[in-house]
């Protein structure tokens, strides 16, 4: 279930910075972080791709409240969702990719697939 990780930071922090991660995501179609926040973003992040899939006016208002910025929402609908029609599930690929320099954080990538 999605949100069951602190990552360290108060709730609302939190939810803001998963909004933005997810965000980024859709619109670049890969990001870097750590393998915690990964396994979290991911977790949101195909929470939104299967509600584009729907295509209703609720679906709609959900991911446009989520996803921080307008054009990526649309992007959702238009590119990504359908691009997953016929998959359940698995839109994204974490791949590990060592301990960070700085305090040796386990990294990984999260891609759409």
């Amino acid at each position: 279930m999605p949100g069951t990780r602190k990552l360290g930071r108060a709730s609302d922090s939190r939810k803001a910075m998963l909004r933005a991660m997810v965000t980024y995501l859709f619109e670049n179609g890969k990001i870097e972080t750590t393998v915690t926040r990964a396994k979290e973003v991911r977790a949101m992040a195909e929470k939104m791709i299967t509600l584009g899939k729907e295509n209703t006016l609720h679906a709609k208002r959900q991911i446009f409240s989520y996803v921080t910025k307008e054009t990526v929402a649309k992007k959702v609908f238009d590119e990504i969702s359908p691009k997953y029609a016929d998959r359940n599930g698995g839109y994204t690929r974490i791949v590990k990719i060592g301990a960070r320099r700085g305090d040796a954080a386990e990294m990984a990538i999260i891609e759409l697939v």
